[in-house]
């Protein structure tokens, strides 16, 4: 038995309205933003190193049944276990694999940035100084050098306590 679809009483949308709807919906379940599957890349590594120190911590708790006595209950509970999360492992590498594949997809067309420009780079104060006071007017430099003098007047005021 079948029930009747339910018709909005301000006069429901027409058939082709809620086909698109569902095109833009499944469209957008398919973009997903980059940043997210990044997020998502970010939050399975983490949980893989997780699984990946349980998976140790259950190792180093097995005791090898030799001379001891041998509980084969504990063993097989603990061996399910271990092989849970190999399992589950597995899944998360497969996961961060598909996220990778994606983003990779997803920034094809981009221009690559060499990593040297990611990299914040300190300059020296005098080569600061050298460069910005080739481009700056006379006026400016000698205000900049008259608070710098005022400045360290000042500096030497509080040092001995005047």
């Amino acid at each position: 038995m079948t029930t009747p679809p339910l018709v909005s009483p301000f006069g429901g949308q027409p058939q082709q309205q809620q086909q698109q709807q569902q095109q833009q919906q499944a469209q957008a379940a398919r973009d997903v933003n980059t940043a997210s599957l990044c997020r998502i890349g970010q939050e399975t590594v983490q949980d893989i190193v997780l699984r990946t120190m349980e998976i140790f911590q259950l190792l180093r708790n097995m005791q090898l049944p030799n001379g001891v006595t041998y509980h084969p209950n504990t063993h097989q509970d603990r061996l399910g276990k271990l092989q849970e999360h190999l399992r589950m492992l597995s899944v998360l590498f497969r996961k961060l694999r598909l996220v990778y594949d994606k983003c990779n997809e997803n920034c094809a067309g981009l221009d690559p940035i060499p990593p040297e420009q990611l990299i914040p780079f300190v300059e020296d104060d005098s080569s600061k100084h050298e460069d910005r006071s080739s481009g700056q007017s006379r006026s400016a430099t000698e205000d900049r050098r008259e608070i710098l003098d005022v400045n360290k007047v000042f500096l030497f005021c509080i040092s001995i306590g005047q």
